[in-house]
């Protein structure tokens, strides 16, 4: 017996050796493909990391060349280490941490220094409770302030920066003499250190967080055209459910909607990292990226009719297709408005001009009153007729399963009283489940007068819904052309709107990276 255990021991502990060699062999084909994949799916990182290892490179010269390390001595590091915190991948958020970097590091070392004023002139030990209470004091203040959400959400690590600053500029005052030559050649340092990250991500293929978001707004206002155009026409033409489904990363409808839904961080990030960028539109008028976050958040409220309409191609219960056909061409001429609608928008940022909302509208005006005449032609057919057929109603089948489901009284008692009287009483207590649950099949489901009816109705009150949120998104994207100061529309400088069915691609803005750098 032993010799058996200790045989099952030892070929676990060979599988385990074999499972982990398997893995040192893939790992170098899984490291390859997975640099590949992510240097394919936005050329920029790849250039992003070469700008930064030219950063670091050239801020390190003054710690390695001689002239300058005597001029700077072992506070080059900071610089280094600056260049590591403030090297972003775009130049909104390389300014906004730079600024803020600066900033606190100016007004931390200018009230450091007051405060060393005020404590030198009466006494050692009174200079030493003056720094502790103005440590205190600032730390609490300044730890208060950043939870006001304006500073928290612009000048968060501006803050921190000036907090310690302040912290060690104030306390090593007290043991070191020459502290003025220690800040001063800090704050020299990483002010190098910040206008050579500047330099490079404005100099050097910039990434302008303003054009990730104006070009990630145009995506998804494709991408949900898409999603609704392959949804019509699925619903009317392959309504068959695949096994397949499953994986929904390969569905083009999912993808479409997925990409707006997730959106709401990425966009309000992108426009707070662009107000900091030096960018205007036409007449020097900044540009209002934050309207560009109310589309994307008006977009999302749009996208939830989407997943909607999506989940009707996945019901169980599906109206049946020659009921389909009679309103087939309506509702495809509806969905293909809609996406046209979508387009004409998209482009309209695109080419940076205005759209014509009464054509527009004109046009998704016809597509419904066209879907109501067909509605109106043929009423019977979703009233849910079926030729004065009258199924049994689920209450009385539920009848007639729970009286043949009944048994006499006696039986029952025998049951309970019997050495399996427990195992009698739960079967007992499980049996109306039993009688209930072929209730809640499909075949039951079926047998009802309006189930034909009701899930072709439940489409078609999402295609309204749809037209109804469309309205605030067209007038959000209104308001971004006339607060950007877009070009007049003209009838014809209207662009040809191609309909495609294509995977949308996203522009991947972000790199992963955190927020904040460790000092």
């Amino acid at each position: 017996m032993a010799e058996t255990n200790t045989s099952i021991k030892s070929s676990r502990q060979l599988r385990c050796v074999y499972s982990f060699a398997d893995k040192v062999k893939s790992f170098p084909g899984l490291a390859r493909r997975a640099t590949w994949k992510v240097g394919k799916e936005d050329p920029r990182r790849v250039v992003h990391a070469l700008k930064v290892g030219m950063a670091l490179t050239l801020v390190s010269l003054l710690y390695l060349m001689e002239p300058l390390f005597k001029g700077i001595g072992k506070n080059a590091m900071w610089a280094v280490m600056t260049v590591v915190v403030v090297m972003e991948f775009t130049v909104g958020a390389t300014l906004s941490k730079g600024l803020n970097r600066g900033l606190g590091t100016l007004l931390a070392g200018s009230l450091a220094f007051l405060i060393e004023y005020v404590a030198d002139a009466p006494g050692r030990i009174f200079r030493a409770v003056f720094i502790g209470v103005a440590v205190f004091m600032l730390g609490a203040m300044t730890t208060y302030v950043r939870f006001i959400p304006y500073i928290k959400k612009n000048y968060d690590y501006g803050v921190l920066i000036f907090l310690l600053t302040f912290n060690l500029i104030t306390v090593s005052s007290y043991r070191i003499d020459n502290v003025w030559n220690i800040a001063k050649d800090r704050m020299s340092t990483i002010a190098i250190g910040c206008g050579l990250c500047l330099v490079m991500s404005i100099l050097v293929f910039p990434n302008w967080s303003g054009e990730d978001l104006h070009n990630n707004t145009i995506t998804k206002l494709e991408g949900l055209a898409n999603s609704i155009q392959v949804c019509v026409m699925e619903y009317f033409y392959d309504s068959a459910k695949q096994a397949t489904e499953d994986d929904s990363s390969e569905d083009p409808i999912y993808e479409g909607y997925k990409a707006v839904l997730d959106s709401k961080a990425n966009d309000e990030t992108l426009a707070l990292q662009a107000s900091w960028e030096p960018r205007c539109s036409r007449y020097c008028h900044r540009i209002p990226w934050h309207q560009y976050a109310r589309v994307g958040a008006a977009l999302r409220q749009f996208s939830y009719t989407v997943v909607a309409l999506h989940g009707c191609l996945q019901s169980e219960i599906q109206t049946p297709k020659s009921i389909r056909a009679v309103y087939k061409d309506s509702c495809i001429r509806l969905g293909e408005e809609v996406s046209k609608v979508l387009r004409e928008l998209a482009n309209s940022i695109r080419n940076k001009r205005q759209f014509s909302p009464q054509t527009l509208s004109n046009n998704l005006n016809e597509a419904l009153q066209d879907l109501d005449n067909a509605l109106k032609s043929q009423p019977q057919l979703v009233l849910g007729s079926r030729n004065g057929r009258t199924p049994n109603t689920p209450v009385q089948k539920l009848e007639e399963d729970t009286a043949s489901a009944r048994t006499p009284l006696s039986s029952v008692k025998n049951d309970y009283f019997s050495p399996r009287g427990c195992k009698s009483k739960e079967h007992s207590l499980e049996q109306p489940k039993k009688v209930l649950r072929p209730q809640l099949s499909k075949s039951a489901i079926i047998s009802l007068e309006f189930s034909e009816a009701l899930p072709f109705a439940a489409f078609t009150s999402l295609l309204l819904e749809m037209v109804a949120k469309l309205d605030r998104v067209m007038d959000e994207v209104e308001e971004l052309g006339r607060m950007a100061h877009f070009r007049e529309f003209k009838d014809d400088d209207d662009d040809e709107i191609v309909v495609t069915c294509e995977k949308p691609k996203m522009i991947i803005a972000q790199n992963g990276m955190p927020s904040y750098g460790a000092e």
